[in-house]
Order: C-alpha cells, then structure tokens, then sequence
C-alpha cells in the first residue's frame, strides 16, 4: 500500500504553516537539550498561557472545572499537563505521552584528571549510543551542580559564538591501522568517551621568568587545577560539588535546516523531542474538549523509563489523583476507572527508511520521510517482546478520526524482523487496561548526535494529534 508524499498534498498556505511550526520547534530544539531545560520552557510556555501549577492549586483548596489548565512537575525532569474537559474524568482521558530524554555522555561523579597535559572529564555514556559517532565534534556540557547549601549553579557551556567547546579525541588516521580493524562496537570504548577540557597548566607569570635557567616543569595536575580554578571563578563550584551535579554532554551547535528545498530540519536530540514538542503544542492550542486531554512528558526512556522520574513511577498517577480530587471526582475505584477508559498515543519516533541501508528495513512496513505520521502497531524485538501490541479496534478508531481531517499517515515496523527493536512506554500505560499505541515522527540517524526529521511528518504529526484531542471516548468493555 502506497503512501502519498505529504507535500504533494499542501496547499501555499499550508507549506508556509508547516515551515512556521518547524520554525518554532527548531527553536524549542535548540534551547531544550536535556530534561531540565525542556521542562523550564515548557513551564515558561504554559504559565504565559494561564496554566495553573496543580500543587499551588492545591495548596489554596481551588476547586477545578472544565476548561480549566494545571501542570504538575516532578523533579524538574518530568512533567504532566492537564486541560479539563465538559465530561466526567470517570470517563478517561485522552493522552498524547512523549519522553524528553535522549541519547547523549554524562559526567561522572569523580570526573577530573589530568593525564598527557591535558585535563578531562571521566564520563558514562547514556541510552544506545554508537560511540564512535561521538569523538572529534564540539561538544557542550549542560546541566546543574547542587552545592550543600542547596544553591543550584546551572551550566550551559558550548552553545554560544563566544563559549568554548569540549571534544573527546580519536587516534590519527596515520596509526589507525589496529583500531580500523576492530568491530564498529569496539572501535571506541565506553572508558574512551573522556571529553577534553583544559591543555593549559595554572600560571605563573611567563614574562616575569623570561630568559631564566630555573625554570620549572609543572607541578603535578597543574592542568587540572587550572580548569578547577576557572571552575570556582567562573561557575562557582568546586571539585567535591561534581559529586551532587548532573552534568550532560551533548553535541553543540543549533538545530539547522538540511536539504537545498529546507524540508527538513537536522540536529541533536529528535528522539523524542519532535514527539513532545507537537503534543504540547496540540494541548494548548486544542482548547475545547469533551475528554480531560493529557500532554505526559517523562524522563529516562532510554534506559528503561526507569526511576523517580520514569514512567514506572507514580508520578503520572498521583498527579491525575490530585486533580481528581481538585475537581470533586476522586475515589479509588473512580481513578482506576478513569485510567482503564482512556486512550493514549505513545507519541515516539520510528526509524525512518534509508537508501543507503535499504537491506536492513522492509520496505513495505517502514516510515519513510515525508509522508506523514506514523503508527507501529507494536514494537519490541524479534518476536514481538516487551511489546504493547495494540487492539485492531483502537486503530479502526483513529483511523476513522484522522481521515476525515484528512491528516497524511503510515504505519511501520522499526525494520527488519529479526535484526533488533527497541521500547517506548507504550506497554506501562497499557497496564491499566488502557488503549495505548505508539505514534509519531519518523527519524533518519535515529540516537545519533544529529538526526534528520521532515517538517512535513513533524506537522502532520502535530495536526493529528489535535484531531486526536477532540475525539470522543472509546470505552473498553
């Protein structure tokens, strides 16, 4: 079954829409390259529209009603948004969820030495990387350190004309003979990925011992304490404070254009973020609803969706108890309900067709770029496992509400059947009984430091997942 390629179908008007979003989510890429980061410009984004903080809320006993908007953070890592719709919340919800973590190096808790001259950063790698992608680019360091006082610096090093960038080395091409041979996975270690970040000892006035014979060598780790120096003069902080920062290192650089006709948009961090950008954007601008709509942006997908900020937490749910509560509704038995009949789009990229690697996709059953968002009826590896599987009733049902909006899909596989997979957190909202499936954006270079989307998936993902929003209930017996 053939899919039309969505710009065949964009009016002037809608092209200049289309490269509008893409505009702005270009943007909110750029700015948004960790979790923090994207739940402060969510924050900033929503509370100059009106949304209301669920804990202040709650804290002044305001009872909620429809129409109404809150938000609730968690750990500054995650976050939930709510618009309350004219039916019960009893009735479910419609929920867009989507991660804000992705692939990328952090810093270890002991990370500075000094070793050839050169001070660096003893890093751990984060989600499935190749780790080759990520030696000889600029990077850039982003992230908090938590002194014991409790002050939190925040760092954002590399991003601007002016800041400097860091880099982990790679062996010359001259001597690379050994290292050429070696499997792609072992071309690089894990223990290799050490960013550079200083070649230059604590001075001593070079002039004042110009033409001396008593010159003397360094002392020992004068690299290092030259880069501490200018941590503590510069940020604020001290070596014992890397033990309470999270510190990312990220490709740096904005995301940009790609191709001559601009169709698509190249840079770090798609994964999931071109998911969760078009579902924040389809709650707010999706203003009358018949179901409570949700926008669920969660940390640590890429390693299991693991921890307080995952979404094996609570988090989800004891933010919804909450609002129940605000709005009159809450009981046990109502909350299970309300859980049980709602619909969710796992909002998560797939991996895009490419030519180049045509043997490792089925080219019936892959996304390709530009012809539209995408659904995988299932993920998981080889046979299936750790998949949520979803209900051919549920498809029917979305299937019938986007084609009448005439919004451009496709459905996809990740590729071929016994070459891998991967996992969203579609299977842990299906544990409340739930009809759940993944949708989203396809991506070319998926979990490398720059991947490629085209706009036009990007904004029919968004125009989909508004007609999503307005749908009516579909209650699972």
């Amino acid at each position: 079954m053939d899919r039309m390629n969505v710009w065949m179908t964009y009016d002037l008007a809608m092209q200049k829409a289309c490269y509008d979003f893409a505009e702005r989510y270009k943007k909110f890429l750029s700015e948004g390259k960790t979790e923090r980061e994207v739940v402060d410009l969510v924050v900033n984004e929503v509370e100059a529209k009106g949304f209301v903080e669920l804990g202040r809320a709650a804290a002044k006993g305001r009872k909620l009603k429809p129409g109404d908007t809150v938000y609730s953070v968690w750990m500054n890592k995650s976050i939930v948004l709510f618009r309350i719709g004219s039916e019960p919340l009893e009735n479910g919800l419609n929920i867009l969820g989507a991660h804000i973590d992705s692939p990328r190096i952090d810093v270890k808790q002991n990370p500075m030495y000094e070793a050839g001259g050169f001070s660096l950063m003893d890093t751990h790698y984060y989600g499935g990387i190749k780790k080759y992608q990520f030696v000889a680019m600029p990077l850039a360091i982003h992230g908090v350190v938590v002194k014991k006082s409790g002050e939190t610096v925040v760092l954002n090093i590399g991003e601007d004309e002016d800041d400097p960038v860091f880099f982990v080395s790679d062996l010359l091409i001259h001597l690379a003979q050994e290292q050429m041979e070696k499997k792609a996975g072992k071309v690089i270690e894990g223990e290799a990925l050490d960013i550079i970040v200083g070649n230059k000892p604590l001075i001593i006035d070079a002039k004042s011992t110009a033409g001396s014979k008593n010159k003397k060598a360094p002392a020992k780790d004068a690299v290092k304490d030259a880069v501490l120096a200018i941590l503590k003069d510069s940020y604020g902080f001290e070596e014992k404070d890397f033990e309470s920062a999270e510190l990312e290192i990220v490709p740096a650089g904005k995301a940009r254009d790609a191709g001559f006709d601009r169709s698509m948009v190249l840079g770090y961090g798609h994964d999931d973020r071109v998911c969760a950008y078009p579902s924040l954007e389809a709650l707010i601008d999706t203003p009358d609803v018949s179901r409570t709509s949700v926008c669920l942006l969660v940390d640590k997908e890429e390693i299991g969706s693991v921890g307080a900020t995952g979404m094996q937490s609570r988090f989800f749910e004891n933010a919804l108890a909450e609002l129940m509560n605000l709005t009159g509704e809450y009981s046990e038995l109502k909350l299970r309900r309300c859980l049980a009949n709602s619909c969710m789009l796992s909002s998560d990229v797939s991996s895009a067709y490419d030519p180049s690697y045509a043997s490792s996709f089925d080219e019936k059953n892959v996304a390709y770029l530009g012809r539209g968002m995408v659904f995988n009826k299932f993920t998981g590896s080889r046979g299936k496992s750790g998949s949520n599987d979803a209900n051919a009733e549920y498809i029917a049902h979305l299937r019938s509400i986007l084609e009448a909006a005439d919004i451009q899909t496709q459905t996809a596989e990740l590729g071929k059947v016994d070459l891998g997979g991967g996992g969203t957190i579609a299977y842990i909202l299906a544990l409340y009984g739930m009809n759940v499936i993944d949708s989203g954006v396809p991506v070319l270079n998926m979990h490398a430091p720059f991947e490629a989307i085209s706009k036009a998936d990007l904004y029919e993902a968004y125009r989909g997942y508004c007609e999503f929003l307005k749908s009516c209930s579909m209650r699972n017996e």
